[in-house]
């Protein structure tokens, strides 16, 4: 067969289906908006290795932090052309704000991007999304804790999502505190080249990122592959016609696939209109704290011409496939006799084949090197074709032995006895979804917890920390934060340094100042009341109990500081009592000198750094953001931490986030997918719905029954799933050298998102169900 020959029945399906009349329009649209959601997606897929390269680069090109830190600026000298920056970032109703103060050394400090210039101290320019939360009921508390006033707001290339919550402010003073850490003096913004090279990903993680993608895009496929099969039925019978007019049996399919590429072609111009009206809406929402900019979507382009070029052929080869076992003669199509009954043999063969390729990485843990990506994602794609594969077998073998039963049953049963394949096609994207799903969600549980690490810290007994690098008194701190509406109990200490010369000191150890109820939460104290010292020793401390002696005179900040202000002379009172260390001590390491606040004098104030330890009264549901601004009153330079008993890693974490985000479009397609097949299917019934109706059929009876060939379907398809999803996630564990436990509430949630999803696409559909169950409907063009 020449190449001349197939492009000219290829090129009479295309005519066939623009110029069929309303019949051929109806059928590639349907197929053209199928296949376009699919088409929408992969190129938001193959947008995000520049979605995670732009949000980098704007993170880079506005650090400065990371400058602070750098050991080649943390001795930068001031000059007309330095700025001081302070760190000031916080939460609010658990987001994130990023804050920073700025205080220039001259005319020609450095802008951050975004802004035209510096702001004024006393003022501050913020994002678009903080400026309106400030201006809304719900940022009332914000407002108290941000007391700038806003004098403009930071552009596109100063954030890195358009949901972000970030400003700039004006200050003085900051000089005075750099530390090094949260405030520093810097000559330009962006990060220092790291010559070095970023870290490797641990190889389990590796493979997590290789089954999300394959979980995710498997799908898609599967919906394009059915959308380009939509008015098959009747697509059949019109070829019949054309044997009538002496076309022969391989022509007509030619001819057939010319019309799937035609509506596969037409789908990727609806794709290409979905993709820019979805990237518009994209920066408009967030998903899981991610938000972009719809300048961030932007396809590579050697991906978007691969699925132009890929999705069409895709649309020809299916169409092909899908014909070789029907019989196209000139007085009808043999489809609608009874089928042979389907080969079990062959749709084995696929999960088989994929279980085999992950076979030999079983047991191979992190330990071993890099998983084999191209065994990985064979296995993994392999496995979820075997479900579509596999159901129609299933939908088949399982309605055959269905009969009696109620009339509606009846009529659906029938109807799945004779396009069981159908039935299958529909819901094969579900079944897809849903087996990767739980493959993944037992994925995740299983490697949790090589990820997430307990942070030692009780969370019964303290909420937050607040660290204040403050010179008041620790008992003044403790008091305003107690006064705090919503906090139940406030545990506020000071530490410092002493030693026993002014410099270079011989012995030195630490000293924590707090009231005697504080104190006890750090150590095991004896009886104690304001005015007592206290010494805990450790193993490795050998220098504490020599200071600790009665009328013995030592320093603050010995040779820790170069300002000898802060070398404050104390001598310590009375008797020292023994203390023991504490293994729970809400701060870690806590031994030393232990000082309550009438056994110092005003003088050392300076030379201490706070911290309160607070617990919330659960009952008022915004006390954490009232301590975060009452600490925010006392120093602008405080950090609020939240206590949590265990985190987890930044890249798992994030991994899981990008499979959340993933997840929330592909079900999107799932339903809007689902809802394209059903109205086709619909439409394919419209005349045999009519009939029913004219012979006074009900149209409950109907409607049940319609419910029931979308109701077995996709619960033989989520059967399936399970125990597909189930294989996979066991393979899947004991290749990463976890234990294998089943996550059974993973399983039947996802289950019951992917019947929820059906559910919602089948009430969708009852508005046009009913308004095709009409005895005009039997009218014919």
């Amino acid at each position: 067969m020449s190449a001349g020959q197939w492009a000219r029945d290829l090129a009479m399906g295309v005519r066939f289906a623009f110029t069929g009349g309303r019949e051929g329009w109806v059928r590639a649209t349907l197929t053209a908006v199928g296949v376009g959601l699919g088409v929408a997606l992969l190129l938001l897929t193959s947008a995000i290795p520049t979605i995670q390269a732009t949000r980098d680069d704007r993170e880079d090109a506005r650090d400065d932090i990371g400058l602070v830190f750098h050991e080649e600026t943390t001795k930068t000298k001031p000059s007309d052309k330095t700025l001081v920056v302070a760190n000031t970032d916080t939460d609010y109703d658990d987001k994130e704000v990023r804050g920073r103060l700025l205080d220039p050394d001259g005319p020609r400090a450095p802008v951050p991007p975004g802004l035209k210039k510096l702001p004024a101290t006393g003022e501050m320019v913020v994002s678009p999304a903080l400026a309106d939360l400030l201006k809304s009921d719900d940022g009332k508390l914000l407002r108290e804790r941000l007391p700038y006033r806003v004098a403009g707001t930071i552009a596109e290339p100063g954030l890195v999502g358009p949901a972000e919550l970030s400003y700039y402010a004006g200050a003085d003073g900051l000089a005075e505190r750099i530390n090094g850490s949260s405030v520093g003096r810097i000559e330009h913004f962006g990060s220092v080249t790291d010559q070095s090279g970023g870290e490797e990903l641990d190889p389990v993680l590796l493979l997590l990122i290789l089954v999300v993608l394959v979980v995710l895009l498997m799908p898609v496929a599967v919906f394009i592959a059915t959308a380009v099969r939509f008015g098959g039925e009747r697509r059949d019978r019109r070829l019949a016609a054309l044997r009538l007019v002496g076309a022969d049996g391989r022509m007509t399919r030619r001819i057939a696939a010319g019309e799937a590429l035609a509506g596969s072609v037409l789908g990727l111009l609806f794709g290409a209109v979905f993709f820019l009206i979805g990237r518009e809406i994209a920066g408009t929402v967030e998903v899981f704290g991610i938000s972009v900019f719809p300048s961030y979507l932007n396809p590579s382009p050697a991906l978007a011409a691969l699925i132009a070029v890929v999705v069409p052929a895709s649309a020809v080869l299916v169409t092909l496939f899908a014909l070789r076992g029907v019989v196209i003669e000139p007085l009808g199509v043999v489809r609608t006799a009874k089928p042979p009954r389907r080969r079990l043999w062959w749709r084995l063969l696929l999960p088989l084949g994929g279980l085999a390729l992950l076979y030999p990485m079983i047991g191979q843990g992190s330990e071993n090197g890099n998983f084999n990506e191209y065994m990985v994602t064979g296995g993994v794609v392999l496995l979820l074709v075997g479900v579509t594969a596999l159901l129609p077998w299933v939908v088949e073998a399982f309605v055959a032995r269905m009969g009696s039963g109620s009339v509606s049953w009846q009529l659906a049963v029938r109807r799945l006895q004779l396009s069981s394949g159908t039935a299958a096609r529909m819901v094969n994207g579900v079944a897809v979804a849903v087996a990767g799903a739980i493959a993944l969600q037992m994925l995740f549980v299983g490697v949790e917890g090589e990820y997430t690490k307990a942070t030692g810290k009780d969370t019964t007994r303290a909420n937050l920390e607040i660290n204040l690098p403050y010179d008041g008194q620790v008992t003044a701190v403790g008091e305003k934060l107690g006064r705090t509406k919503g906090v139940q109990d406030v545990m506020a200490v000071s530490t410092g340094y002493v030693g026993d010369k002014r410099s270079d000191p011989d012995l030195a150890s630490t000293v924590t100042v707090g009231d005697c109820a504080a104190l006890r939460e750090m150590a095991k104290l004896p009886s104690c009341r304001d005015g007592d010292v206290f010494v805990a020793g450790n193993e490795d401390d050998q220098d504490s109990e020599k200071l600790a002696q009665r009328g013995r005179t030592v320093y603050f900040d010995p040779s820790y500081d170069s300002d000898p202000a802060k070398q404050i002379p104390w001598t310590v009172p009375g008797e020292v009592k023994k203390a023991q260390t504490r293994a729970d001590s809400l701060r870690p390491s806590v031994w030393g000198l232990l000082v309550t606040p009438s056994a110092l004098s005003d003088k050392v104030a300076p030379a201490l750094e706070g911290a309160a330890y607070v617990r919330l009264d659960p009952s008022v549901p915004d006390a954490s953001d009232r301590v975060r601004n009452t600490a925010a009153a006392i120093d602008p330079l405080a950090t609020v931490y939240k206590w949590k008993s265990t985190e987890q890693a930044s890249e798992y974490a994030a991994i899981r986030t990008g499979l959340f985000v993933g997840a929330t479009c592909v079900l999107v397609l799932i339903g809007a997918s689902l809802l394209v097949s059903q109205l086709e299917q619909l439409r394919e019934r419209k005349k045999l719905l009519s009939a029913l109706v004219a012979f006074g059929t009900r149209r409950r009876t109907l409607s049940l029954s319609v419910l029931w060939q979308t109701a077995i379907p996709i619960a033989l398809g989520l059967l399936l799933a399970s125990v597909v999803g189930l294989t996979l996630g066991v393979v899947l564990l004991k290749m990463t050298s976890v234990p294998v436990v089943v996550a059974w509430s993973s399983v039947l949630s996802m289950t019951g998102v992917g019947a929820g999803v059906v559910v919602v696409v089948t009430l969708f559909s009852l508005p046009p169900l009913l308004r095709l169950m009409r005895p005009d409907g039997l009218r014919t063009e």
